[in-house]
């Protein structure tokens, strides 16, 4: 993915609301998905990647997006 152009403001910002709708791997399970875990699973981390790739922490990102619904940090 290195040799490909970062994305633009908008469209990082559109990739960062799409992916609080996503699932939580850990909430990706065969009861839920049956035979498109893994497919499921290649896709959520493949978007992890690229938040990551342009400096983007995807576990900060629900707070980022929805501020008001995020819990406070306990330190």
């Amino acid at each position: 993915m290195s040799d490909e152009k970062l994305l633009d403001e908008k469209t990082l910002q559109a990739l960062k609301i799409a992916f609080t709708y996503m699932p939580n791997p850990i909430e990706v399970t065969r009861y839920d998905y049956a035979d498109q875990t893994e497919k499921v699973l290649e896709q959520v981390n493949y978007v992890r990647e690229v938040l990551t790739i342009h400096g983007i922490d995807p576990e900060e990102v629900a707070g980022d997006i929805n501020p008001e619904t995020t819990p406070n940090s306990c330190y």
